[in-house]
């Protein structure tokens, strides 16, 4: 009687607990399943930290990092590979806007306070890493968060390296971080193979739907670099994650990239800015917002509301950047409204808002400028001919169905 007695007294605190749990809005377990937050994703810095940083044991390591290369408990890679057990850290190495993430000039070179170690600038005076800033390093660490978009420079950052990694024998890890977009959604023009740059490092799609590691596994093989490859792996992504269902707190990977709304219609409202149009950098919401002097926010606004596009709405909002294209100028803008971000096709979008303002402004609107990052010049013809956007996009199809059955080959997780 005492053991049951005792048993039933355990279920009826349990009952009592999950009751004041309902009461105070906790999810209940098969709600925190259904969104996927049953776990909290480890980044492969977190999973390289549980792993005591074994695999780097006994090298000299140059660490290609920013302020996005922090563990869960919000210590930076340079931190915990300085004092990681037999790790030698030699050398930092930073990608564009910095060590910090916060300049959008060209970076130069100087040395840590907190470790007093050189810091080498891959976005000033070179863009690759030279055998004077290689001196001595045996292992490349890569950690930077991306966007998961072809012309964000993180990813042709890390293809450089692993470049010169592999011209010197050096081994490669990358240390696996979320694709801020997923893992299953890819979009846009493939790349046209004569228009490679440091905004164009390979031809992909412009969302591509590979995590930083994937992509390295990718270029290490289909753009034959051949260096000696690591991905530490994240626990616990999936690849219909977005940002939010990770449980990693966020960080602005660059300075314009300030929300995860602005991450999601980022690749199709960038692609507008060469042709004359502010993307809202300057204001509190770049990539949330577009306009020009020349625009009637209210007018565009409501052209692109007819087109009823998916997971997206529009509104006329007048701003003033008070940096960027259009700086201390009064712009007739518009603002996007995300009603649901899984629908959300961010490519298609440009192209319309692409198609109303060169329909509305052919004198203002340098819509042949696109060319610099939508990067393939089909679409571009055909967008410029007055093609409907629906029929541009309809004619990526069989290039992106080609690309995916190749990316398929670099999948990390389900």
């Amino acid at each position: 009687m005492n053991r049951l007695a005792s048993v039933l007294s355990q279920v009826l605190r349990f009952t009592i607990v999950l009751a004041l749990l309902a009461a105070i809005g906790a999810p209940s377990f098969s709600a925190a399943r259904r969104s996927g937050r049953v776990a909290r994703v480890q980044t492969g810095l977190d999973v390289l930290a549980a792993q005591k940083f074994a695999p780097l044991r006994g090298k000299h390591v140059g660490l290609i990092t920013n302020h996005t290369g922090v563990d869960s408990q919000g210590r930076s890679t340079a931190e915990l590979l300085s004092h990681a057990p037999s790790v030698q850290l030699v050398a930092l190495f930073s990608p564009e806007h910095g060590l910090a993430g916060r300049s959008d000039e060209k970076v130069a070179s100087t040395k840590d306070p907190a470790t007093g170690l050189p810091i080498y600038s891959l976005y000033g005076e070179t863009r690759r890493p030279t055998d004077e800033m290689l001196q001595g390093i045996d292992a490349l660490v890569f950690d930077v968060q991306d966007a998961g978009v072809r012309f964000y420079t993180y990813t042709a950052t890390m293809a450089y390296c692993m470049e010169e990694a592999a011209k010197r024998k050096i081994a490669f890890y990358v240390l696996d971080r979320p694709n801020l977009l997923g893992g299953e959604i890819i979009e846009g023009p493939v790349l046209d193979a004569d228009k490679t740059s440091f905004v164009a490092y390979y031809p992909l799609p412009v969302r591509y739907a590979l995590t930083i590691g994937e992509l390295a596994q990718f270029f290490n093989v289909e753009n034959h670099i051949g260096v000696d490859l690591h991905v530490i792996t994240m626990r616990n992504w999936h690849r219909n994650y977005f940002f939010e269902s990770t449980g990693i707190k966020w960080i602005p990977p660059s300075p314009n990239l300030r929300t995860i709304k602005g991450s999601i219609l980022y690749p199709g409202i960038e692609i507008l800015q060469s042709a004359g149009v502010s993307v809202g950098r300057g204001t509190q919401t770049p990539f949330e917002e577009f306009g020009a002097p020349w625009m009637n926010g209210d007018e565009v606004a409501a052209a692109l509301n007819v087109r009823n596009l998916p997971g997206v709405r529009f509104a006329g909002q007048p701003f003033i950047p008070i940096a960027g294209l259009y700086s201390g100028q009064r712009c007739g803008g518009v603002s996007v409204k995300i009603t649901d971000r899984f629908k959300v096709r961010s490519m298609r979008m440009g192209l319309e808002i692409a198609a109303i303002l060169e329909k509305l402004y052919p004198k203002q609107f340098e819509i042949s400028k696109m060319i610099e990052l939508v990067g393939n010049a089909d679409t571009m013809q055909q967008l410029q001919s007055g093609v409907p956007p629906e029929k541009i996009v309809a004619s990526w199809s069989e290039s992106l169905t080609a690309f995916d059955q190749i990316r398929r080959k670099y999948f990390l997780y389900k």
